[in-house]
């Protein structure tokens, strides 16, 4: 190896390991609970795509401490509240906080 290629491996693994803590903001959550909160995010984004009630593309889901978040726009409220209701079926999940606007 040369001398720049040696130089910027080392510059990879050092940024590697010096970077892997930045996914969690200091007060927030620990590691292991943000990696939960990925999980459920995405256990309830699959559950809205297999549902064919559900508008996945048009509602947001953010996950904190086991608390979802819903965001965006329903057709309607069966729609709204079917989401919020396979949300609440996702393993892990202790809340739910459901801002889906319906579109008039």
């Amino acid at each position: 190896m040369n001398f720049r290629t040696t130089l910027a491996a080392a510059f990879v693994a050092a940024s590697l390991i010096a970077l892997q803590g930045c996914a969690v903001t200091r007060g927030q959550e620990t590691v292991g609970a943000y990696v939960d909160d990925s999980a459920i995010t995405t256990a309830v984004k699959a559950r809205f795509v297999e549902n064919k009630e559900v508008d996945a593309a048009a509602i947001s889901v953010e996950t904190l401490k086991g608390t979802v978040m819903l965001s965006g726009f329903a057709k309607s409220n069966t729609e709204r509240n079917t989401a919020e209701a396979l949300a609440m079926k996702v393993s892990g999940v202790k809340s739910v906080r459901n801002e889906i606007a319906v579109r008039p």
